[in-house]
């Protein structure tokens, strides 16, 4: 399978932000994944290797605006999380513009409770 310019960017990008965010017991990290039509939320410890919470629009049925969505799922995935006992994370963007539904899901986040 072979990916497009704009997809070999975004690893590339992806790559790069990772070198920097690991999540830590600590502070975990909360990792977004956009896709046309989804968004994915998952707030992850790196070291033990296991996703700590996580939310997605999968099961919303599409309905309504998709920035609306992602700041919804940022809510969820921020309860999720405080239910765990985390508080405090750290954003990885996933090599996407800090823009549009990836804005929405830390707006989100951050009015869930979660620092970053």
């Amino acid at each position: 399978m072979t990916t497009s310019v704009k997809q070999q960017g975004r690893m590339r990008r992806h790559r790069r932000v990772r070198k920097k965010v690991v999540g830590t017991p600590d502070r975990p990290r909360l990792a977004v994944y956009r896709s046309n039509r989804h968004i994915y939320a998952q707030v992850i410890d790196d070291v033990a290797g296991r996703t700590v919470a996580s939310a997605s629009t999968l099961g919303q049925g599409g309905k309504g605006d998709p920035k609306d969505q992602a700041k919804a799922v940022g809510k969820a995935v921020a309860t999720a999380a405080k239910g765990a006992g985390v508080s405090v994370v750290t954003f990885d963007r996933g090599g996407f513009m800090y823009h549009g539904r990836i804005q929405a899901v830390a707006e989100g986040a951050r009015e869930g409770g979660l620092e970053f």
